[in-house]
């Protein structure tokens, strides 16, 4: 069966959230590439977020987010993450946090870790579904390894019925994939540079008073 496709309107977000509620996966447009989306209190579903993909159980998925809030509810509010979630939320950044205490999360979330990657991207779909649903694993829409996903087209050639719904925002802006600071130490630590270059994040750490040793030498060449 061919993957449905149907402009991102307002009823379409209904119906996704619908959908995900039920277990099965979405594609959605964000700020950067297009991602798929399970509902985070359903470990099956995210179990099927990673089948879709070929993506290895060890490896974490963030959740987007609809505002600071709800990443708060999931991690600890550092004050480097703090400082960088006033300066780049929404947009492409990830922050990784450590999990609040009393806070449960599905173990193949975070790949077993104590932590959880969260985002809050510039763009009104996932945001609209976080409102809806809570906090959403994510990862970005195409099989591990092969070319991101910037359109509707793409996603349905390299996941088929892997997935149940794309919500069609058009073409994405493309480009890096959200930068990854590690903000679980003392000092944080950029695990992945991307849409956000270390220089910026070492301006903003350095403008909030918080110690750090990031440089521009900190680019991930993977």
């Amino acid at each position: 069966m061919a993957v449905r496709v149907v402009p991102d309107t307002a009823a379409a977000r209904a119906e996704a959230a619908k959908l995900l509620r039920a277990g099965s996966i979405v594609a959605v447009p964000t700020d950067t590439v297009y991602g798929i989306a399970a509902a985070m209190e359903l470990p099956d579903a995210i179990e099927r977020l990673f089948a879709a993909k070929g993506r290895p159980p060890e490896k974490a998925v963030a959740v987007l987010l609809a505002d600071a809030e709800q990443a708060w509810a999931l991690g600890v509010p550092t004050p480097a993450a703090q400082a960088l979630a006033q300066r780049f939320w929404p947009g492409g950044l990830t922050l990784v946090l450590p999990i609040q205490p009393g806070v449960v999360l599905p173990r193949v979330l975070a790949a077993g870790a104590p932590t959880i990657g969260v985002r809050v991207p510039n763009h009104d779909a996932p945001r609209a579904l976080a409102r809806i649903l809570g906090p959403l694993p994510t990862t970005s829409a195409n099989r591990s390894g092969g070319a991101d996903a910037n359109d509707a087209a793409e996603i349905a050639e390299q996941l088929g019925d892997a997935i149940a719904l794309v919500l069609d925002g058009g073409p994405v802006q493309g480009g890096p994939a959200s930068t990854v600071v590690d903000c679980t130490l003392p000092w944080p630590s950029i695990l992945r540079e991307g849409a956000i270059s270390s220089a910026a994040i070492a301006a903003a750490l350095t403008d909030a008073g918080i110690s750090h040793a990031i440089g521009v030498w900190d680019v991930d060449e993977a």
